[in-house]
């Protein structure tokens, strides 16, 4: 089910290629597919979007009035709303910590002024998909940092399946949404990136989807913000001799239950400790309801590497750069200077992944494959946008005047020279 290899430099890179290369680019013919549909919602708009719309998902694009989301919350079992409120409320306060603030300070030029106005984006778009993956945790995670950023106007899309969501549609009411609309698909994609008569256009795009989902964010990247383009899900355990064989089976198998292109790595000092794990790994799936995913997951990307030790352990985490990062060790908050490239840090074993996926407050939607290299998780910043403030007086301008025109003139741009210029002219 899952592969224990022992690390010799050759045999733990060929498993980080194995989970890299399942990130591989969009299937051509998802692209092609997803391409046709923005150009025709671009030409046509709503026209086309009702054309898809009723193609793929057997209905029309339709607005869920405020009174139909109460009622689902009104639906679900009391303590999942206690629970989605509660969770809301934890987004809510972390991303509250992170807000960054307008601000002015006094330049080194005496008489100037510099500094930054923060602003929330006017009108952002969260895609939540439909079926078998409606996740309302994904409600929140994507809407409440875009609440605290203050933006104008929020507007979900949802696939308009027979039975919406009871659970989506709940947590769509306790993130207070502005509209809820629905549509999915790549038709959804095109018409927040264009706009669609009543579907408007949005200035950033955030929130999962299926292939041909991703392949239109792709498309309407710059047109429009995205979020990311998310990859298989993923997650990397780093534990020695200490750590509890159980609870490390578990966690990994939370992360493979995804689907069957999920990764769960375990990185350990430990030999006994891996044959611990592989062997709760094959009683818990016994009882789970998602074995058969689990395994295939576990088979195809899932690995038990054992190190030398915690530094070498240390260095493929960097390597591989998890969705994320768990670290069951004796002291694992030791090891958290060493670890440059995760989405999200889990410390010790009372700490497990799904507390992040859920309730501890940071945002669930996290850089994959590699991407935390460069990336950072969906937040409260990713909603926010800046603009620089400069206020000088005549004396401040004088003090940096010469250099202005020294340097504009080296670029032979004597206009912008000039504007100095004539400022000092008699």
């Amino acid at each position: 089910m899952i592969t224990i290899v022992k690390a010799d430099g050759q045999a733990e890179r060929q498993q980080i290629a194995a989970m890299k290369a399942r990130a591989a680019e969009t299937n051509a013919g998802i692209a092609k597919s997803a391409a046709e549909i923005m150009e025709a919602v671009r030409v046509r708009g709503y026209e086309a979007v009702r054309e898809y719309s009723l193609k793929f998902d057997k209905a029309e694009p339709r607005e869920i009035p405020p009174e139909e989301l109460e009622a689902a919350a009104k639906r679900i079992d009391p303590k999942l709303l206690a629970a989605l409120e509660q969770s809301a409320e934890n987004i809510r306060a972390y991303q509250q910590e992170l807000l960054t603030k307008s601000r002015e300070w006094e330049s080194p030029m005496k008489g100037g002024m510099v500094g930054q106005v923060v602003r929330g984006l006017s009108r952002v778009g969260v895609y939540v998909p439909g079926g078998k993956a409606a996740y309302p945790s994904s409600v929140l995670m994507n809407v409440m940092p875009a609440k605290v950023a203050g933006c104008g106007e929020i507007i979900m899309v949802t696939p308009p399946t027979e039975n919406l969501n009871d659970a989506v549609l709940a947590a769509a009411w306790v993130a207070r949404v502005d509209r809820v609309i629905a549509v999915g698909g790549v038709q959804a994609v095109a018409a927040l990136t264009y706009g669609a008569d009543w579907i408007p256009q949005v200035d950033k795009l955030v929130g999962p989807g299926n292939a041909f989902v991703a392949a239109a964010k792709r498309m309407a990247y710059g047109t429009l913000d995205i979020d990311m383009v998310a990859g298989p899900s993923e997650v990397l355990v780093i534990a020695d001799e200490t750590a509890n064989p159980v609870y490390t089976a578990a966690d990994l198998l939370s992360q493979a239950e995804h689907d069957v292109m999920a990764s769960a790595v375990l990185l350990t000092t430990s030999e006994a400790l891996a044959e611990q794990v592989k062997a709760e790994i094959v009683r818990q799936t016994g009882y789970l309801s998602r074995k058969e995913v689990m395994v295939q997951s576990l088979r195809d990307y899932g690995a038990i590497i054992v190190c030398e030790d915690l530094d070498r352990c240390c260095e493929l985490a960097n390597e591989i750069a998890p969705e994320h990062l768990e670290i069951m060790t004796k002291e694992p908050r030791a090891l958290l200077p060493k670890i440059l490239n995760a989405g999200a840090v889990f410390l010790g074993e009372n700490t497990p992944e799904p507390l992040g996926d859920y309730m501890a407050g940071p945002c669930h939607v996290l850089p994959t494959s590699g991407t935390a290299r460069f990336f950072s998780p969906l937040s409260v910043e990713s909603f926010l946008k800046k603009m620089s403030v400069i206020d000088f007086n005549r004396d401040a301008l004088a003090q940096v005047s010469d250099g202005i025109v020294d340097m504009a003139e080296s670029e032979h741009l004597t206009a912008h020279a000039n504007s100095i210029k004539v400022r000092f002219s008699k």
